[in-house]
Order: structure tokens, then sequence, then C-alpha cells
């Protein structure tokens, strides 16, 4: 089966509205359900509560599951019932399996409403699950979609693998992320992030989204909440640290305090410090930036390349930064993720320790299954940042270290502090690897070259330019030939010219990055 089934999540908005995030991000951010499932969530006015109810009805009548969520509230009437009971006898009348689940004990008090709802749901005979907390909900509402899914579609139950992942996120989950707060409308948010979220999520074309898909393609993901006695969107807390143009003006811990030493030990007078405040897709950008500025790149002539490369690897620092911000314990709010950079180490410390049940000594050894506290912040960091959002991040880490011709990191705890520590090649800058994407003239290319073409890129790589009278001087050729050379060499995308006339000159292409170098 391709197509994914429409659950509907259905309740009383205002009372519920924790329960009802955290459901829909269980259901875009677990592994099992986000490939079978898509919920569906119908935020109304109460202004109109007949059009509002039609509303629903309609966006019900595209589901395949209704799935009630019961609180104390009974919700806003449509004519002698409320939505949500009206939501119900729908499903029934369409015979669409029905799971509900009941907020708190019998004992709780509840509206005169919910009580004759409960009556009808207890006549009726579908089988309700009660539950305390969003993590008592989101294990109910897992295991019922499991068991519905197999019995009435016919799909395969998730791995053992897929289920301990599960459990280990829903227990590990914390409630900061999926907050739906007032504190900054849609309106107030970057929606050019959120376009390059949809887009690389979807895979869909930046230039063909609407304003509405953007509005649906964020709330669809968690980000974005409707507060229907307002009559406006707003900003969930994950919704705050992705898109707001600064979280830290709403959530204080939401910012990278970098600082670069000039020796080994932090002196209290750092050659640079930066506390980088923007949206956090950006953040991490200037922080892989900050690191860039103050570490060393020597160049490395290789065959016909000249190439600066980098004193640590780039994607595992942006693997750490991406994990710090993802995982870190939000609900700190005193502590900021740090950035730290000496001379013969780089140190990215987050708030928190590992989440049960990932301990120091499985990340170590690579023997874990991933969860994070923050599922939604994880899995759309991964699309900013091309990081896997499950699995083994320390491993890449570690491979991409090794293959730099580093150490390996090390991972460990400092007064509440999650580390991990990037050792440098002090200075051994000579074992420092030189990646094979790096390379501008590969083999490939190589190949299409001509011998005197070769002559001057081995020139260039050395002296760091060329010129068309060397060519002539050096290569025993008319003019004409040298130009038809360099640029060929240009067309290539090996060479680029700088100046004009006698003034001009022939220099590599940076291959990381197409400047000249």
């Amino acid at each position: 089966m391709n197509e994914k089934l429409n659950i509907f999540v259905s309740s009383v908005q205002k009372e519920l509205e924790d329960e009802r995030v955290i459901i829909q991000n269980l259901l875009n951010t677990d592994l099992f359900l986000s490939a079978h499932c898509s919920s569906v969530l119908y935020e109304f006015e109460p202004a109109s509560p007949d059009k509002a109810l039609e509303g629903c009805l309609k966006s019900l009548d595209g589901c395949r599951v209704y799935l009630l969520i019961v609180g104390t509230q009974y919700g806003t009437l449509a004519g002698k019932l409320s939505i949500t009971h009206a939501e119900y006898r729908r499903a029934k009348e369409r015979k669409l399996p029905i799971l509900a689940f009941i907020k708190g004990d019998r004992k709780m008090m509840r509206e005169e409403g919910v009580e004759w709802l409960l009556k009808e749901l207890d006549d009726d005979g579908p089988k309700y699950k009660r539950f305390g907390n969003v993590i008592e909900l989101q294990k109910e509402v897992r295991a019922a979609l499991v068991k519905l899914l197999k019995e009435q579609f016919g799909i395969s139950p998730p791995s053992s693998d897929e289920n301990e992942v599960a459990q280990q996120t829903i227990e590990a989950t914390s409630t900061f992320e999926s907050q739906p707060l007032t504190r900054l409308r849609w309106t107030e948010l970057d929606h050019e992030v959120v376009r390059q979220l949809i887009t690389t999520a979807e895979s869909k074309d930046a230039g063909n989204l609407s304003s509405g898909d953007l509005l649906s393609g964020a709330s669809m993901r968690g980000l974005v909440w409707y507060d229907a006695r307002a009559g406006e969107h707003y900003a969930t807390a994950a919704g705050i640290v992705l898109l707001a143009k600064d979280p830290s003006a709403v959530f204080p811990q939401c910012r990278i305090l970098a600082d670069a030493y000039r020796g080994t030990e932090a002196d209290g007078n750092p050659q640079d410090h930066e506390d980088i405040r923007r949206h956090m897709p950006g953040t991490i950008d200037r922080a892989i930036a900050f690191v860039d500025r103050n570490t060393r790149h020597p160049m490395r002539v290789v065959g016909l390349n000249r190439v600066r490369l980098d004193e640590y690897p780039v994607e595992a620092l942006r693997e750490a930064l991406v994990n710090a911000v993802a995982h870190r314990q939000y609900e700190d709010a005193g502590r900021k993720i740090m950035l730290e950079v000496f001379a013969d180490r780089v140190v990215v410390s987050s708030p928190g320790l590992p989440p049960s049940p990932l301990t120091l000594a499985s990340l170590r050894k690579g023997k874990y299954r991933p969860c994070s506290r923050n599922p939604v912040l994880a899995q759309c960091l991964s699309y900013f940042h091309r990081v896997e959002e499950r699995g083994s991040g320390f491993r890449r880490m570690r491979d991409q270290m090794l293959n730099h011709g580093l150490g390996q990191p090390l991972l460990g705890t400092d007064t509440g502090y999650f580390q991990v520590v990037f050792p440098g090649p002090g200075e051994n800058l000579d074992g420092i690897r030189v990646p094979e994407t790096r390379l501008l003239v590969t083999p490939a290319i190589e190949s299409q070259l001509n011998e005197r073409q070769k002559k001057i890129v081995a020139q260039v790589a050395k002296a760091g330019h060329v010129t068309s009278g060397w060519c002539v001087l050096h290569l025993n050729v008319v003019k004409d030939t040298a130009h038809r050379d360099l640029v060929g060499l240009v067309d290539l995308q090996i060479l680029i010219r700088t100046g004009r006339g006698r003034n001009a000159a022939y220099r590599l292409k940076d291959s990381r990055d197409g400047i000249v170098r």
C-alpha cells in the first residue's frame, strides 16, 4: 500500500492544544507511522460554528481513520451538538475505524456534554484507552495505530528496531517543542526559511510555493498552530527556534556563544567572540563560519590541483552543531550552546546529558539506537543541513575525522553539558588529507587536457597564476594557441580570468565554492 492513510484528529481545540500537536508530531516523526499515515487537524474559527462544522466534516470525509481525544470540556456548539461530538457521529455514519483516548480517570469532573459523549462511546462499543500525560498518550496512540494498520489495512507491523527506537524517543521526548505559544504570529516568522524547509522536505520548486503552501507545510510539521479564539496562527516553541529571526528574544537560551582562544586553555581574553542569535539553521551556518575564520587553512598542491584545506572536517563540525541544537535540553533556560576553538581542538558543548537509555559508553562504542528529546527540531534540521535525522551521527563524525587524518572525536560531559571534542592536527598540518571532492582537476577532467594545458595548470598550482605571455615563452607556442588553451581551461571551470589586456592573469577556481584563491 503506497498511499498514506489520513488520520483525522478530533478534540476540543483550546483545552487539548498540547495533545493535538503532540499527536501530529508523533505521526510526522515516528519512522513507521510517518511512512503510512498523515495527520489531519482542522482548525476552525469559533465565531462561525456552523461553517466550522461544515469544514470539519468535509476534512473528515477525506480520512480513513478517526482518532478522538476527550478531556473535560465539551467544546463549541454547532446546533445541539459540539463540533467534536458531531465529528464522532459522522465517523460512525461513515463506518470509519474509531480510536478513542480519554484524558484522566472516571472520577475526573467533566462538563455535562462530555459525560453524554462518553456514555455514547460506551453504548456504541468502541474500546477506548485512558491516559494521564502526553507520554502515555503517545504510547497508546502508537500501539493502537500499529494494531489497526495490521488488522484492517494489511500493513506489516514495525520491526523490533523501529519499536525500540519509537519507545526510546517517546520516553525521551521533551514537551518543550510542542508548546502552543502566542509570542510570535505567523506573519512575524522568516518565511524564506519556511520556503527552504518545504522545498527540501517535499522536493518542490521554491518559486511555485504559495503563501498558503508555506503555512500548510509549517503547520503540518508542528511549527505553527491556530488559535481559534484570536483567529491567528502562531509559532509553537519549535517554530520559534527554527523560524524566528531572533529566537533568543523569546527563549534566551536559543543562541550559540562562540569563543576562539590563542592557546590551549580558556584565558578570559578570546581573540574572537560572537554571540550568534538567528534562526537556528542560520545560527549553525554562522557557527561554521566562525570556526573557518579562526582555524588554519594550509594550501596543498595535489597533481594539477592547488587546494585550500580545512583544519577540521566541516561536515563533522556541522553534524555536532546540528546535534547540539536538535537534542539539547531547552528547559534549561540559563545555559546556551557553547562553541570553543582552541589552538589544539574544537569543543561543542550542549546543555543536558544524553537522554535515557543512551549512555556515554554506548555512544563511544557506536552501539546505540537513536532517540531525541526534540524529534520535530531533529527532523526539520535534517532537511536544512542534509544530515541524517536518525542513526549513526557520532559514527559519521568519527569516520569524517579519521578520513581527514585526525583522531576520532572525544565524547564526554562537564557540569551538565554534553561535549564533543575534535582534536586538531597540532603542528602536523601535513597529516591532513585531501578529500577527493576538493580536487578541481579529477582524473576524468585531466583526461580531456592536452599536454600544454596540463603544464599550465601545474604552473598555476605552483605559482598561483599564469599569463598568456608565460605560455608563449615556456610552451613555445604562438599567442593564438596559448589563448585557445587558456580559454579551454576556463570553459572547464578549472581557471578563471582576472584583469584585462596586459594585466590579464589566470588563477585556479576554488573547488569548493568558486572563489578565486
